[in-house]
């Protein structure tokens, strides 16, 4: 045996690797969580990134079972023991999924589980690796997001366009021939007839305007998003400023406005945005009363939500008409233009308005009996964080 090989032999022995070494380069990887569980499925190793991920210390998650780091639903569904069960039999289980951090906050994970074997191929445990990709799921989900937007826009345009060529055009061109015959036949026309015909001609005029401010605030939302200015607000001084504009529309058929909302009650939203909101479902509810009918308006709080109950003792509607309230399509909504001055693109912007300020809507109903409109925003700006995390959960 020459020097040369002398030299190797020595030289690879002193340098084989120990469980310390392999130990200090696993506590080293920041960015990824590492972890061992037993064949009971107990934490029993925990490196330096899961404490980063995971805001356990090592102490705290030691014997603690595996099931810890998952969300309540992938506890309720088995997934914890069907990465095991697929680890054992297939030799590792590749998972993409959200988990569960010290504090309660999620985030998403990409992740691969295997089993630990002894020398002689006995398991004897698991290892689990996973790594924090959040931010790219968000960055993926607003790309999709951003896409479905596009999409929507181009199914609203094709019913704008119905609605600039019909319900506006219509209605101005009726406006402008009443307006012609006034002017033609001024001089002889009888003075009550002419009465009748101003005020046809303003209603008329003033409906068309409603119209026209639909359709510029559905533009705000949609394309304006400068616009958009969300902040912390009291939103029993809203509700006021609604029922105080429309105090008198519902004098005339003597329905009671009522709100059970309590002070210091606030929602995260654009102001303007939550005023036409209460104004047009509370318009609608007017609309749709009987006469000595009332109108209540009433509050709670859940999960960082805000959720808004208007309920009138009106008319009612059927479950077709349910289905269809929010997403009706070009003909139904033409229609509904004629008959309720406004109401289809109402609701329309009602839901556009509560979605960008990161609420629904939604509604119950029953025939001949009245109506709730509930929706929900956000009590403050950290719940909107929460909520566009949380919805991803699965």
């Amino acid at each position: 045996m020459n020097s040369k090989q002398i030299n190797t032999k020595e030289l690879r022995e002193q340098y084989v690797p120990t469980a310390e070494f392999y130990s200090q380069i696993i506590d080293s990887l920041q960015d990824y969580s590492i972890f061992t569980v037993d064949k009971e499925l107990n934490i029993n190793s925990w490196n330096s990134g899961a404490t980063k991920i995971f805001q356990y210390e090592t102490e705290e998650i030691i014997g603690k079972p595996f099931e810890t780091i998952f969300t309540d639903k992938d506890k309720k569904d088995g997934i914890p023991q069907a990465e095991i069960t697929t680890a054992l039999f297939s030799g590792r289980s590749v998972d993409i999924r959200w988990h569960l951090c010290k504090d309660g906050t999620i985030f998403y994970a990409d992740g691969l589980v295997f089993p630990l074997k002894s020398i002689d191929n006995h398991v004897i445990g698991y290892v689990k690796i996973l790594r924090d990709i959040t931010t790219r799921k968000l960055s993926e989900d607003a790309i999709k997001k951003y896409a479905k937007e596009l999409e929507e826009l181009n199914q609203h345009k094709e019913s704008v366009l119905a609605i600039l060529s019909h319900d506006l055009r219509s209605p101005l061109a009726g406006i402008i021939q009443g307006a012609e015959f006034l002017k033609l036949n001024f001089d002889v026309i009888d003075s009550d007839l002419a009465k009748d015909l101003l005020e046809e001609l303003y209603k008329s005029a003033t409906n068309e305007l409603d119209m026209l401010d639909y359709l510029v605030e559905w533009a705000r939302i949609k394309y304006a998003a400068e616009a958009f200015v969300p902040a912390k607000i009291e939103l029993v001084h809203y509700v006021k400023k609604v029922f105080e504009s429309l105090k008198e529309t519902a004098a005339i058929n003597t329905i009671n406005l009522h709100h059970e909302i309590e002070e210091n009650y606030n929602v995260f939203a654009d102001g303007k945005m939550l005023l036409s909101i209460l104004q047009n479902i509370v318009s609608n509810a007017i609309k749709h009363s009987h006469k000595g009918g009332q109108i209540t308006l009433s509050a709670k709080q859940s999960e960082g939500m805000v959720i808004v109950e208007i309920k009138d003792t009106g008319i009612g509607m059927t479950k077709e008409i349910q289905n269809k309230l929010f997403a009706p399509q070009i003909k139904s909504l033409s229609k509904a233009v004629e008959e309720n001055k406004g109401a289809g693109i109402g609701l329309l912007l009602v839901k556009g308005f509560l979605e960008k300020n990161g609420g629904k809507i939604w509604v119950e109903s029953i025939l001949g009996e009245g109506s709730s409109f509930y929706f929900t925003l956000p009590t403050d700006e950290s719940s909107v964080k929460i909520k566009n995390i949380a919805k991803h959960k699965g």
